[in-house]
């Protein structure tokens, strides 16, 4: 096997090393039961172990309150777009929107199908470099819930702190949850794709406040009820086993690594390595305001595209992969979430300076 190189990918993106060796013996020989993981019955109790102690994890991990329900779904955070207004509004009621990257446009955009969508505050017209404080925008008292994504994969911008209004939140944390704590008694729901910051693709976790399961209208598909699913402890169909699987081992790696503030100190250690490289050295230029930057998606961009695109093949030659911006904004993006090891931003920091230095 080759030696493992440092992954900058947004997603799917890295996971712990010990969990990928985990997986590759479970998959194989289950517990010493003679079958593979992918190959146990959902409803076995060798999987129901599994999944339980997932969620376990996940309650710990976060504090979620009781009166949550703890979903395991299908169809990435996109599926939520729509999913959160078919259940939480209807044609005649009003929610409330923040745009500040493409996902919050696309889940808008989603919404409007429901029900009426004020969008309180947009970024789009400075190519979201920003998020907003609580005191740029307002939500009428009328609105059922504020929706917002709390950390922008492509544009490298992340709300510092959540926002603090009377409205119940909706947000979409699938870049940045279990990478600071947060309190989860505010949010009517929060939901995340795994495969950034969990596990891999295939399985979107839902948090939802256990009355909102019945504001659903009769007209809603079942496969499309969160009480449809909180009902049957997301058992109502096959769900994504080996993503599940793969979730609860990266939970169990954050637990004994110290949980969610031990991992938040060592995030904000990493990101201020690297964008102290970006502000020191003059052929790089962050993209998101100081104010706004992510601790998970570090954009910047060089002089020249012609300067990118060789930046961006020089460093995989040594190592240093999947650096290449979104294809809607260009330029350069290091993701390092939870599981991505210092080293690896320091490695990176030294190959800027000295591609700086050959380039000038």
């Amino acid at each position: 096997m080759p030696e493992r190189i440092y992954n900058f990918s947004p997603g799917p993106a890295t996971l712990p090393y010990s969990v990928l060796q985990e997986a590759a013996v479970d998959i194989v020989n289950f517990k010493d039961s003679g079958m593979g993981l992918i190959e146990l019955s959902h409803r076995s109790k060798l999987f129901m172990d599994v999944a339980d102690e997932t969620e376990a994890l996940l309650r710990e991990l976060l504090n979620i309150p009781s009166n949550y329900k703890l979903l395991f779904l299908q169809g990435g955070a996109s599926s939520q777009f729509f999913m959160v207004p078919m259940n939480l509004l209807q044609h005649d009621q009003k929610a409330t929107y923040l745009n500040t990257g493409v996902w919050a446009k696309k889940a808008i955009q989603e919404a409007q199908l429901f029900g009426k969508v004020e969008v309180a505050y947009s970024s789009e017209d400075i190519t979201y470099r920003r998020v907003p404080k609580d005191d740029e925008y307002t939500v009428s008292s009328d609105s059922q819930y504020l929706h917002f994504v709390s950390n922008n994969t492509i544009y490298g911008t992340q709300y510092p702190d959540m926002p603090d209004k009377t409205v119940m939140l909706v947000a979409d944390m699938s870049s940045d949850i279990l990478s600071r704590p947060f309190d989860v008694s505010k949010f009517g729901i929060v939901y995340a794709g795994a495969q950034k910051n969990m596990g891999p693709a295939g399985v979107t976790i839902v948090i939802i406040r256990e009355d909102l399961l019945d504001k659903v209208g009769d007209r809603v598909p079942t496969m499309l009820k969160y009480k449809t699913h909180a009902e049957k402890d997301s058992m109502f169909n096959t769900p994504p086993c080996f993503a599940l699987y793969c979730v609860g081992r990266v939970l169990n790696w954050l637990k004994n690594f110290g949980g969610v503030a031990a991992i938040e100190k060592i995030n904000r250690e990493k990101a201020a390595v690297l964008y102290e490289a970006i502000d020191s050295m003059e052929m790089y230029r962050g993209h998101a305001e100081k104010e706004s930057r992510s601790l998970m998606n570090v954009t910047f961009n060089l002089p020249t595209p012609e300067l990118e695109a060789r930046f961006i093949r020089e460093a995989a030659a040594v190592g240093l992969d999947g650096l290449k911006g979104h294809r809607s904004v260009g330029g350069c993006r290091a993701s390092i979430y939870n599981a991505f090891p210092r080293e690896g931003v320091e490695k990176l920091v030294s190959f800027m300076a000295d591609f700086a230095q050959q380039n000038q």
